[in-house]
C-alpha cells in the first residue's frame, strides 16, 4: 500500500466505509480518530533536522522501506510522518506500507519480545534482502514505557506518558536512530 492509500484508509474507517475487525469496535474507531489528528499535525509541523536532511539527500543505496503498521497504533501516528518525510527526500528509496493484520503482512518475521508490536520499519536492498529493521518505537521511549509499566501505572497514564514523550522529543530520536542505522549500512556497502 502507498502512503496515500494508507492516509485515505483513515477516512474510510472513520466514515464507516470499512467495518472489518477491529474497526467494528468503537474503541478502535476512537484510536483511529485520535491518531489521524496526531498524524496530520506531525505531517504539517514535523521538521527534519539539517543533519537528517543532508544525510537522506546523500543516501545513494537503492532501498525499499517497508513499514508494518495499523491506523489504530498510537506510536505509528508519531513515527510514520517522520519516515514519510525522510523517504521523500531521496528517489533511491521506495516506501510501502503493510497492514499488520492484513493477509500480506510479514509481522511474524519481526516480532518484539514475542509480540506483534508496531510500527516496524524494514529496510531492504534492491534484491529484497533485509538490511535492518527498526521499531516499534525509539529506545528512549521504550525505556520510558518499561519504567512506567514497572510503577504499576494505569494504561491511561502510560498512554499519556508516551504522548508527552513524543511531543517533547519532536521526532529527534526517530531521525537519529534511523540515520545511524542507515549510516552503518552505507559503511558496510563500501
Amino acid at each position: 500500500m502507498t502512503k496515500e492509500a494508507y492516509l485515505e484508509l483513515f477516512g474510510e474507517i472513520l466514515n464507516a466505509q470499512t467495518n472489518e475487525a477491529p474497526y467494528d469496535d468503537e474503541h478502535y474507531i476512537h484510536y483511529v480518530k485520535m491518531n489521524q489528528s496526531r498524524q496530520d499535525r506531525w505531517l504539517k509541523k514535523a521538521a527534519l533536522t539539517p543533519e537528517t536532511t543532508r544525510f537522506m539527500q546523500s543516501w545513494d543505496v537503492p532501498s525499499r522501506w517497508v513499514v508494518i503498521t495499523e491506523p489504530w497504533c498510537g506510536d505509528a501516528a508519531h513515527v510514520l510522518p517522520f519516515l514519510f518525510k525522510m523517504s521523500e527526500l531521496n528517489e533511491n528509496i521506495s516506501l510501502e506500507i503493510q497492514l499488520r493484520d492484513g493477509s500480506d503482512s510479514e509481522i511474524e518475521k519481526y516480532m518484539t519480545n514475542g509480540g506483534k508490536a508496531i510500527p516496524i520499519l524494514v529496510v531492504r536492498d534492491e534484491q529484497g534482502n533485509d538490511l535492518f529493521h527498526w521499531g516499534p518505537r525509539p529506545r528512549a521511549c521504550q525505556q520510558l514505557v518499561n519504567e512506567t509499566r514497572n510503577t504499576g501505572a494505569s494504561q491511561e497514564d502510560l498512554i499519556n506518558a508516551i504522548q508527552h514523550w513524543y511531543n517533547q522529543n519532536k521526532g529527534l530520536e526517530i531521525q537519529s536512530e534511523i540515520t545511524r542505522m542507515l549510516s552503518q549500512v552505507k559503511k558496510l556497502a563500501f
